[in-house]
């Protein structure tokens, strides 16, 4: 079954199209809050919808791929003939893409600790990525994170921080060789076991690798549609209309 939801502004130019499948209710709510925002400079329609055949995808100017279980998203786009349309979508056309949690691993080019047999990947994303990093669901948590990316233009302070929700995530364990891969953002150190809970340790100021860019590919390990900030979502907006 499709869901849609229509962000339209009083303008009738082009709209600019983002497409969440699986768990998408909480991004759609996030992007509606987020088109109010870039509405009121940008004179754009909006529309969001779900994609599950490559008609739709065919459709769209951004996609979103959410969190959730990266093999089974993986065996359903396969079934479904999506798989190959997404990686034209994404590695030909280069349409901008964010992969949240699942997402990423579908994004990145390389994945440790897949299921047996392995797990059919997007690509797009020149970064090896270890899935379930952080452990079990219930050893989830959350962190602030720095987001330099979100700071405005004319900003001379730093954005606030953001809420980070890590479910199951996976971390960027290496940037490719070669590959144009910025690092956004990192923990701020390397998350390890306190009596039975994942926290991060400041020991390492390195960091695990929680956010990366590549061009039109985005990918975070963390779900921003967890929380009630849209900073991401009106930035993501941004970025697609910037690349229209």
């Amino acid at each position: 079954m499709t869901a849609q939801s229509r962000l339209a502004s009083s303008d009738d130019g082009p709209a600019a199209t983002l497409t969440v499948g699986g768990g998408f209710a909480e991004h759609l709510s996030l992007l509606r809050t987020a088109a109010d925002l870039v509405k009121a400079s940008t004179p754009l329609a909006f529309e969001a919808l779900e994609v599950r055949t490559p008609a739709e995808l065919a459709r769209c100017d951004g996609l979103i791929i959410p969190g959730g279980e990266s093999t089974t998203i993986s065996f359903v786009a396969a079934q479904s003939g999506l798989l190959e349309p997404l990686r034209d979508f994404v590695k030909c056309q280069k349409k901008p893409t964010w992969g949240t949690c699942a997402g990423l691993i579908l994004l990145s080019e390389q994945a440790n600790a897949t299921k047996k047999g392995g797990q059919e990947l997007i690509g797009g994303l020149g970064v090896r990525v270890h899935r379930n990093h952080f452990g079990r669901q219930i050893e989830s948590f959350e962190a602030p994170l720095k987001l330099p990316f979100l700071a405005a233009d004319d900003a001379s302070a730093p954005p606030p921080t953001f809420p980070g929700v890590f479910i199951r995530a996976p971390v960027v364990e290496e940037v490719l060789p070669g590959a144009p891969v910025a690092v956004l953002a990192t923990l701020p150190g390397r998350v390890e076991m306190i009596n039975g809970v994942s926290q991060a340790s400041t020991k390492d100021a390195s960091g695990d690798i929680i956010a990366v860019r590549q061009g039109n590919v985005l990918g975070t390990s963390f779900h921003p549609e967890l929380t009630p900030d849209a900073r991401i979502h009106v930035w993501w907006l941004r970025e697609i209309l910037r690349q229209r």
